[in-house]
């Protein structure tokens, strides 16, 4: 017998735009694991589904958070909330300190990263995404979501979870199959056999410095500094700008250099006075980028 969903508003710390910080996970398409169709927000934490919908303003914004009770639905709230952490106190002074920055803000007050709580979802979402379009990585993921992914419902809304054993167990043919090259391929099947054997572990990741958690990620077949990264400032929360990442070097290039394609090197030295606060910058020039403000 199924049990009564639950609701509970969850008040998180503004400014932040909720609809706008998600709205990257619209643009690029529908997974099926991380869903927003700007009005409710679908995922999982650990086994448990939720529907999210937002709610309030900028600077008080709520969640609707409804899930389904269950022995592993402790922390269900807590773990939501997290996903929405609000910049560091260090970002208002480099918004006065760096117009760029600060008028940017201005224009686009409350955008901020939404993390990925999910250590195997941000591995494959990293290595769906090289060398191709993000339209065309999030409909490979969408096929191996329902090829090899739990389906899970929620208030009559559909999710699915990647499911670390399955695809540990997959073959490379079988991913071959679904439009993964042989290289994403076997990486992918790598990483969910590292995560199902337990030899990489988010939680002992949190606990290690920035150096050692991209050496612990690119001993993965396929990781590389890239993709490591992202899972340093996008699932455990670190303000890191990812330099390798074409999309941060167009954004920072246009932004502050006047190059449209510039060096790792370069973006490291425009955005080194980011600090504390680059996590939070780096998602608002990615925005204002999506958003045509950035050329």
């Amino acid at each position: 017998m199924r049990l009564a969903t639950v609701t509970e508003r969850v008040r998180l710390a503004g400014p932040f735009d909720l609809a706008a910080s998600l709205e990257p996970l619209r643009r690029s398409g529908d997974d099926l694991v991380d869903r927003w169709d700007g009005v409710r927000l679908l995922g999982t934490i650990g086994e448990v589904p939720y529907a999210a919908v937002p709610g309030g303003d900028v600077d008080a914004p709520w969640l609707d958070v409804t899930w389904e009770p269950g022995p592993d639905a402790g922390g269900v709230v807590s773990a939501i909330a997290a996903r929405f952490a609000p910049a560091p106190p260090s970002f208002a002074a480099l918004c006065r300190a760096d117009p760029v920055i600060g008028a940017l803000d201005a224009g686009f007050p409350g955008v901020r990263t939404v993390r990925r709580p999910d250590l195997l979802t941000a591995l494959i979402h990293s290595i769906s995404a090289q060398q191709v379009n993000l339209v065309w990585a999030a409909t490979t993921r969408r096929r191996l979501a329902e090829a090899f992914g739990r389906r899970l419902e929620v208030a009559g809304h559909v999710v699915h979870r990647h499911d670390a054993r399955r695809l540990a167990a997959a073959s490379v043919a079988e991913l071959r199959a679904l439009q993964f090259s042989n290289g994403k391929a076997a990486f992918i099947i790598a990483a969910a056999s590292a995560v199902a054997a337990g030899r990489v572990r988010l939680e002992e990741l949190a606990e290690l410095p920035d150096a050692e958690v991209v050496g612990r990620l690119t001993a993965l077949h396929g990781i590389g500094v890239w993709s490591a990264e992202w899972v340093l400032a996008r699932t455990l929360g670190r303000p890191v700008v990812v330099t390798g990442d074409l999309g941060v070097r167009r954004a920072v290039g246009a932004a502050y250099l006047g190059d449209p394609l510039p060096s790792p090197a370069a973006v490291r030295r425009a955005t080194a006075h980011w600090g504390d606060a680059a996590n939070a910058a780096q998602q608002l020039l990615l925005h204002a980028m999506a958003e045509g403000r950035l050329r």
